[in-house]
């Protein structure tokens, strides 16, 4: 079912009987006789086009953590805090996260919506505070605020995403 409550199917197996007309297929019977055979056709998810559809339907756009295209936005307070957000943009990429620097010269709460529009699952916030005492502010995109946490303990949030 998808996030407004249609189902829809995406597995199929179906017996094709033209198919193997039009290619000529043929097979001997045990009285030597030729006989064009069935073709079965399976698909367990149906095209991957339409069963991303579904994925996506199904999750309304706000995709789990590990299915997410973007899974972390940092998000600069101010252009002297751009540097720290690409080091920890860094750091997260190399825990096999995926992530987006929201880096644009708008204010904190543009930035913050943008993100929650994109339904990116974290948000993380860097100022003079979390710079200094490298910490990070973690917004969850349905949570809200889970105030501040230590980098570390971020990225080990991001590489259990990634196993």
């Amino acid at each position: 079912k998808d996030a407004i409550g249609r189902t829809w199917q995406c597995s199929t197996v179906q017996i094709d009987f033209n198919m193997p007309m039009r290619f000529g297929l043929t097979y001997r019977t045990e009285d030597n006789t030729e006989e064009t055979p069935w073709m079965l056709h399976r698909a367990i998810f149906g095209s991957i086009e339409r069963f991303l559809g579904i994925l996506i339907e199904h999750y309304a756009g706000a995709l789990p953590l590990w299915l997410a295209p973007v899974q972390v936005a940092v998000i600069p307070i101010a252009d002297r805090h751009k540097e720290a957000a690409a080091e920890f943009a860094g750091e997260i990429k190399a825990a096999g996260g995926r992530v987006d620097i929201m880096d644009a010269n708008e204010p904190m709460k543009v930035k913050i919506a943008k993100a929650q529009a994109q339904k990116i699952p974290y948000m993380v916030v860097l100022g003079d505070k979390e710079v200094e005492e490298r910490l990070v502010s973690v917004r969850e995109r349905s949570e809200g605020d889970l105030g501040q946490w230590d980098r570390e303990k971020f990225l080990n949030v991001i590489r259990d995403a990634a196993l």
